[in-house]
């Protein structure tokens, strides 16, 4: 028998599970206030974004922040400060609405929360046939491309999945058809008493 050991290699890419009490709470903040736009902020084609109340929205998700950092410790072997909400905006992508392939600025991480995936959205997803992502997704890119390397991993919305991340990975989302919103809250988390800590 050969004893033998493997490398975790990249970024920790983060995901947990919010609870529907939690969903429910979330959704009372995000209101279409056009005083409130933040379409002009982000690289995306979304017509519908508006700034949520990150202190209210760091309450809610301090628990995911915690594991969070557990995660981290576990991944990088070294320990991670308390992480705030310093930016949160809810996106209500229809149909056409997409994010190119982006990073975020001012934060040390960055995350996506789903809100409401409609169930005629569900069945686009379920019906794609193509060898890509598919519609609504989300795709997270790390490193160039070459044989044996893993550079690209995506993840088809779900309600509650929360996806915690470095602000530097690479990310897109596809558009989508069917006449529905799919609701998310987007996040950037800074590192507390950082340089983004304001």
């Amino acid at each position: 028998m050969i004893d033998y050991r493997f490398f975790y290699w990249g970024p920790l890419l983060f995901c947990s599970k919010v609870k529907t009490k939690d969903i429910q709470k979330i959704k009372k903040l995000c209101k279409k206030d056009p005083k409130k736009s933040h379409v002009k902020y982000l690289a995306g084609d979304i017509k519908d974004e508006y700034v949520i109340d990150n202190k209210v929205l760091n309450k809610i998700l301090s628990s995911h922040l915690d594991a969070f950092r557990q995660a981290h410790k576990h991944w990088y072997n070294k320990d991670l400060s308390s992480l705030i909400i310093n930016q949160a905006w809810v996106n209500y992508m229809k149909p056409k609405d997409y994010n190119p392939i982006h990073t975020h600025g001012s934060c040390d991480f960055s995350g996506v929360l789903y809100i409401d995936i409609p169930k005629k959205l569900q069945k686009e997803m379920s019906e794609y046939k193509g060898t890509s992502d598919g519609p609504a997704s989300i795709l997270f890119l790390y490193g160039e491309e070459s044989p044996q390397n893993i550079t690209s991993k995506f993840s088809i919305p779900v309600v509650g999945d929360f996806y915690l991340f470095p602000h530097t990975l690479r990310h897109m989302v596809n558009p989508h058809k069917s006449d529905c919103e799919r609701v998310s809250i987007g996040i950037n988390l800074a590192i507390k008493g950082g340089i983004h800590d304001k």
